[in-house]
């Protein structure tokens, strides 16, 4: 049997478009991952706390969260697949997508596989990783555990500025780490950066480790045109050296940018290839937030459902 739609990935966008497909009587599909770009549910699986995201004042842990978006899901219809896709056939009608175990045909798809935060592979790294270590600043960085605290950044571009810039709302002071001795950044934030008081830039230099039991304590920096070794004491350390679309298997499939990310219609989740909505991470470069997430995943089920009905199906 052809099913209607299937949904890849089950992070905020692909369990919000299975709530409202599943709701439309759609019974769609949901292949929610298993390894491919970390843990079924996505980056909001190895959070340990949200306190962003609406109707939560209390806030909710992030495996919580998505625990109560699938049980939804499922509640309204929609039939979970716990598998990564190994290939996608988009030049037949219906579409063949291929699980590792399980291949489906259907008339359309919503592509919602996320973006995995690029790492430095410090050697602490998976101890601390959301015990002090932190992809993202605007979603973490307000968290009680890091006010009134030193905090570090590491990058050099827009988004590095802006992290920095939203941390000295909350941190006694912001060290940014910077492996060269100019920001590739604009010159608007660089200005913003350079000028703030609470901003104290590190220059030509890397992160070597992080330090800390169960939280961060401090990180180890060297300067690269000199060796020197410096200890920052700090409680929180924030990457924003970017992220990488989890869209492996569409390469050469669909249209993408140059850093991977799917390409949408502008304020629409259409694709270059009729029938392919993308939702989520794996086209929003710039947001990247649960909730633009869980909002783009509902326009997504929402054209979808109307491009079935435009096709008769």
């Amino acid at each position: 049997m052809t099913e209607k739609t299937v949904i890849i990935g089950s992070g905020p966008a692909g369990l919000t478009s299975a709530i409202y497909l599943s709701r439309a009587s759609l019974a769609p599909v949901c292949f929610e991952g298993f390894i491919d770009g970390g843990v079924a549910g996505g980056q909001l699986m190895t959070t340990t706390e949200i306190e962003n995201f609406p109707g939560f004042p209390e806030g909710i842990d992030g495996p919580e969260l998505m625990s109560r978006m699938r049980k939804q899901a499922e509640k309204f219809g929609t039939r979970l697949i716990s598998e990564d896709i190994t290939g996608i056939d988009l030049s037949v009608r219906p579409f063949v997508i291929r699980g590792s175990a399980t291949s489906v045909e259907a008339h359309s798809v919503v592509i919602a596989t996320g973006a995995t935060a690029k790492k430095l592979g410090l050697p602490s790294e998976p101890k601390l990783w959301n015990r002090g270590i932190s992809a993202c600043a605007v979603c973490d960085g307000g968290l009680p555990v890091f006010r009134n605290q030193k905090l570090v950044v590491v990058g050099g571009g827009d988004t590095a500025m802006e992290e920095a810039m939203y941390l000295t709302h909350f941190a006694s002071e912001v060290f940014l780490v910077h492996r060269r001795d100019a920001f590739r950044a604009s010159k608007a934030m660089q200005e913003r950066v350079l000028q703030s008081p609470k901003i104290r830039v590190v220059w030509n230099s890397v992160l070597e480790d992080a330090e800390g039991d169960s939280s961060l304590q401090g990180v180890i920096v060297r300067n690269v045109a000199t060796g020197e070794r410096t200890r920052l004491e700090a409680r929180g350390l924030f990457y924003a050296i970017g992220h990488q679309p989890n869209t492996g298997f569409l390469k050469g499939l669909v249209e993408m940018d140059d850093e991977g990310y799917v390409v949408t219609a502008p304020g629409s989740t259409r694709t270059s290839v009729d029938g392919l909505f993308a939702a989520g991470d794996v086209q929003d470069r710039h947001f990247r937030q649960a909730v633009t997430a869980a909002g783009s995943g509902c326009m997504a089920a929402l054209e979808c459902e109307r491009w079935l009905c435009e096709k008769g199906l």
